[in-house]
């Protein structure tokens, strides 16, 4: 399965993204779905995960209350949703799923797809 994530771009502080990624197969088996983030100078860092397995999901403190992760397994798609976004959470932002983890916070991820940039202006 092939991830391809889009919907990243130039957004004032305050203003919203939604991040989308498309997969080439059904996601369906794929019980963790996860974005991840990576700012420049920076190290990878879990922003958000959902599992279908137990319910959980899990948000990065900097970001709770602002991000919303969804998935449609219909279109076999997740999002982000990103309001409030601050110019601290301009990185490139990946999106990544599992079929073997149950519970969030989740981070050995099968797939990954590329990255889309989100820069936030101040």
């Amino acid at each position: 399965v092939q991830l391809q994530a889009s919907g990243g771009g130039l957004v004032q502080a305050g203003g919203s993204l939604r991040l989308s990624c498309a997969a080439s197969g059904s996601i369906l088996g794929y019980y963790v779905i996860g974005w991840f983030r990576q700012a420049p100078g920076k190290v990878r860092e879990g922003v958000s995960c959902a599992s279908s397995s137990d319910g959980s999901t899990y948000y990065l403190d900097s970001v709770k209350g602002r991000f919303t992760i969804s998935r449609d397994n219909a279109k076999n798609m997740m999002y982000l949703q990103m309001d409030s976004l601050k110019p601290e959470d301009t990185a490139v932002y990946y999106c990544a799923m599992s079929r073997y983890g149950v519970t969030c916070p989740y981070y050995d991820m099968d797939y990954w797809g590329k990255g889309t940039l989100v820069t936030v202006s101040s």
